[in-house]
């Protein structure tokens, strides 16, 4: 009876064994090679599953194009003595008359800390509202003399500039010292007032330069400013300029070093750096096989990688990657990450087993152990 109650009890173990394993899913990193392929449109799912190839390669290779609109590079250089609105000027005027109508005689009545207004103007006894922005203290000394040669002869005019809030631009982001600068004759331009704060402190692989002005805000890359001059744009009083590091990121998943959100350290990242950007593949786990870039694509470029006209809108795309293939390396070394995608690596199917047996292994040692005591 001994015998039996054990043959029986291991009978049980095992039957409750197999049903728990039949009926549940092991752990894992993510779906499998099967279970992503059943998601393409083929099997009634909603995303195309694409082979990368060259010519897959060559429609995808898309890299943010940043740079500047004409309205910024059409604009020329500020004069270094163009007076703005918020300049402050100091104003002398010598009247040669006995009875001058501004002061004493022979003596220099001086108007000081005159600040052109909003608008552009100043106002100036016996002058009255004179159009001072857009001038030179020359071109402005001219007017307000002809202006004052009406109200008494001859009168000597000094026009001169003082320490203002004018023509100025507000710097700030990854620079050495942040600001407020005045646009001055050695920084009319985007890079030299760059170097006027102190420098660019983030590195220039992916700091991005965005400039607003008047409502419009345009963007470049560090390094197309200096690499193409027409980008080194002249500067407008009131422009603000932000310097900060590229923000595109991909996420990385499944059967690798790390996961995480990462995020891009060069204009361009391949499918291959960014598997090295997380560690590499799990060489215990991953299956090199099974690499897989998840994206939505724009209409335009899913009909060109599809060889279609027909699609409307953003497309799903799974993009496949074989490393094990005769040129797989060259494809993932070519292949461009894009923001937000989503790069998964599968576990080997060896793995699975291995985790199937080793749940099946474990608790059959625990019934030996069982029978053992019986």
């Amino acid at each position: 009876m001994s015998i039996l109650a054990s043959k029986g009890v291991r009978s049980v173990a095992l039957f409750a064994l197999v049903t728990a394993l039949a009926s549940c899913t092991l752990p894992r990193s993510g779906p499998n090679k099967n279970e992503i392929y059943s998601g393409s449109v083929l099997k009634q799912g909603d995303a195309f599953v694409v082979t990368v190839n060259d010519r897959v390669t060559r429609a995808t290779s898309v890299t943010p194009a940043l740079g500047f609109s004409a309205a910024f590079k059409n604009a020329g250089l500020l004069g270094s003595d163009t007076i703005r609105s918020g300049d402050v000027l100091g104003v002398s005027v010598w009247e040669n008359t006995d009875v001058p109508i501004l002061g004493a005689p022979q003596v220099a009545t001086i108007l000081e800390e005159i600040q052109v207004d909003g608008q552009g103007f100043i106002f100036v006894p016996y002058a009255g509202r004179i159009k001072a922005d857009g001038n030179t203290p020359e071109q402005l000394r001219n007017i307000i003399t002809r202006k004052l040669d009406q109200q008494t002869p001859d009168p000597q005019v000094s026009v001169r500039r003082l320490a203002g809030d004018g023509s100025t631009v507000s710097i700030v982001g990854g620079v050495g010292a942040q600001g407020v600068y005045p646009i001055e004759r050695p920084t009319r331009t985007l890079s030299a007032m760059l170097a006027r704060a102190s420098g660019v402190t983030i590195e220039p692989e992916i700091a991005q330069i965005t400039v607003t002005r008047n409502g419009l805000k345009d963007r470049i890359w560090l390094q197309d400013l200096y690499e193409n001059p027409e980008m080194d744009i002249a500067l407008r009083g009131g422009d603000k300029i932000l310097v900060e590091k590229d923000n595109r990121a991909f996420t990385a998943l499944g059967a690798m070093g790390t996961q995480s959100r990462v995020t891009f350290e060069s204009q361009t990242v391949s499918a291959i750096e960014a598997l090295a950007l997380v560690g590499g593949l799990n060489s215990n786990l991953a299956d090199p096989k099974g690499i897989f870039i998840f994206r939505n694509e724009p209409q335009e470029i899913s009909n060109v990688v599809l060889g279609r006209n027909d699609l409307q809108g953003d497309q799903r795309f799974i993009y496949v990657i074989d490393l094990t293939a005769p040129n797989g390396m060259f494809q993932a070394r070519d292949f461009a990450i894009r923001e937000n995608d989503t790069v998964y690596v599968t576990e080997a199917p060896y793995v699975r087993l291995q985790k199937t047996l080793g749940a099946i292994i474990g608790p059959v040692a625990d019934l030996a152990v069982l029978d053992g005591a019986f």
